[in-house]
């Protein structure tokens, strides 16, 4: 998020292989006329020890449906834990996934596709049957034959979901999945602490409000599991343009006292960079200042790398700690076609419409992972975090496989709708973790945000509002009006919301 300027003036774990295989079931209900009823495939996207990620897409070949529903059974004890395009729910071998609201009508001949997680012991035997409506669509044929397999006992009980650690986890990839040590699934859902960004630069201190453990529980206290803490490189590397008292090892200190209190409230501290350096005076510039004082198009590559490798340096013994790469980037603003700005994002170098030399997405993974840290890393978008079109075509290479895509959503965004949701988001969801690293809206209401986490917690995905700071409308999204939790009118919908999700 951009900030007004009120201060300066008076923001290899478990991957996913490639292997796939498909099944297509074709069949025709009772006394129907020859066309099939429905045609369904099924397909296993990629596959690891124990678990994998399937998908089906339904073709309606009957008439109009407002609403949908599709059943099957699982022939080898798989168990669904996580699911999206779709209501999954699971009775023993019993599999059934249902229209969403914004997905309920199937035209004739349209087709719909749903994803999921499962667990799988001793085969991962495919589907042989389903039901649209609970209309059969049989084969035709005999079952596919198992992939042979050493014999084993069947298990006496079906498998178990892996029960949660206490406290901040250890998160770490599988498939597009967050887990912890034990393998459960998490989901990361919480606030941003604005304040590390732009007060030290500013000279007025190293947070905006009190960061003690009054303020921290009050947001624990909220249901949250995740606090997101804006950095400022120049500030965490000492440059001198910044005040003494509050650069260098007494910035450091500060963040880690904060980050600490985190931790100790059971919430999972995010420390993401925010302001750098460069000047840059192009399209859509938020400051014409070489300093760090403003959000920049892209990090530099002058001190943005040495600046991750002293975070990565600081956190990489306590992998509780998440490391967010940078806030914003729009080198999309600066070149002229999306190839260019894709090329920038990743690679970095000398950039079209740039005129300092830019640190790639690419060169900050490999200066977190030449540390040895192996914390969880999220690599953001491109138009201000809100576009991942091309994330997957051009994403990182991480040789922990502990990589993450983040995205940012306000009201007045591009993408700001379910439509984009549905074809830019959900594709990414499908192969990587996803997290809304800010949520938001300008409306002093939360009507925005509530759509955002309804498609988001539909999908079992993560989601933070911004921000835990007592501004108000007229500055930009603000959850309270006091540092106690007391809410405003926007962040009374994430509290509540917060609250409902963990009893």
């Amino acid at each position: 998020m951009r900030h007004p300027p009120r201060l300066s003036a008076l923001l290899a774990g478990a991957a996913l292989t490639a292997a796939s295989t498909a099944l297509a079931v074709m069949g025709t209900a009772s006394g129907a006329a020859a066309a099939p009823a429905c045609t369904v495939e099924y397909s296993v996207v990629g596959q690891w020890a124990g678990g994998y990620q399937g998908a089906v897409t339904v073709t309606n070949n009957t008439a109009a449906l407002s609403g949908w529903s599709l059943g099957f059974d699982f022939p080898a004890g798989q168990v669904v834990s996580q699911g999206w395009g779709g209501k999954w729910s699971q009775s023993g071998t019993s599999v059934t996934v249902a229209n969403e609201s914004w997905n309920g009508a199937l035209g004739t001949g349209a087709k719909v596709s749903a994803g999921f997680i499962a667990s799988w012991t001793g085969a991962n035997t495919a589907p042989s049957s389903f039901t649209l409506n609970g209309t059969p669509c049989d084969t035709g044929a005999p079952p596919p034959t198992p992939t042979p397999t050493t014999p084993t006992t069947p298990p006496t009980t079906p498998p178990t979901t892996p029960a949660p650690v206490t406290g901040a986890p250890e998160l770490g990839v599988s498939g597009n999945r967050f887990t912890d040590q034990n393998g459960a699934t998490r989901r990361l859902l919480g606030v941003n602490r604005s304040g590390g960004e732009f007060m030290c630069v500013q000279g007025y201190g190293f947070f905006d409000g009190p960061v003690d453990d009054a303020s921290v529980k009050a947001i624990a206290d909220w249901k949250a599991n995740t606090v997101r803490i804006p950095l400022n490189e120049e500030c965490w590397l000492g440059l001198d343009n910044v005040k003494a008292e509050y650069r260098g090892a007494n910035y450091v200190a500060a963040v880690k006292d904060l980050v600490a209190k985190v931790l100790a409230h059971g919430m999972t501290p995010v420390v993401e960079l925010h302001w750098t350096h460069g000047q840059y005076t192009g399209n859509s510039a938020g400051c014409s200042d070489v300093h760090a004082t403003c959000q920049k198009p892209m990090p530099d590559a002058q001190y943005t790398p040495a600046f991750w490798t002293s975070v990565a340096n600081a956190f990489k013994n306590d992998r509780r700690v998440v490391f967010d790469l940078f806030n914003e980037p729009y080198p999309d603003r600066a070149t002229s076609t999306a190839a260019q700005a894709w090329s920038c994002w990743r690679d970095g170098g000398d950039c079209p419409g740039i005129g300092y030399e830019v640190a790639g997405m690419q060169d900050l993974v490999d200066a977190v992972r030449a540390t040895g840290a192996k914390n969880l890393v999220l690599v953001p978008g491109l138009a201000y975090s809100n576009d991942l079109s091309q994330w997957l075509a051009y994403r990182p290479t991480d040789p922990a496989g502990n990589l993450a895509a983040a995205w940012h959503v306000y009201n007045f965004n591009t993408c700001a709708d379910e439509t984009c949701w549905n074809n830019t988001l959900a594709p990414v969801a499908a192969q990587v973790p996803l997290l809304a690293g800010e949520i938001g809206e300008n409306t002093c209401g939360h009507a925005f945000i509530d759509r955002v986490m309804k498609w988001f917690d539909d999908r079992g995905l993560s989601y933070l509002g911004w921000t835990w700071n007592t501004w108000n409308c007229s500055s930009g999204p603000a959850l309270i009006t006091s540092y106690d939790g007391t809410p405003t009118a926007f962040g009374t919908g994430l509290r509540d919301h917060l609250r409902a999700l963990t009893p």
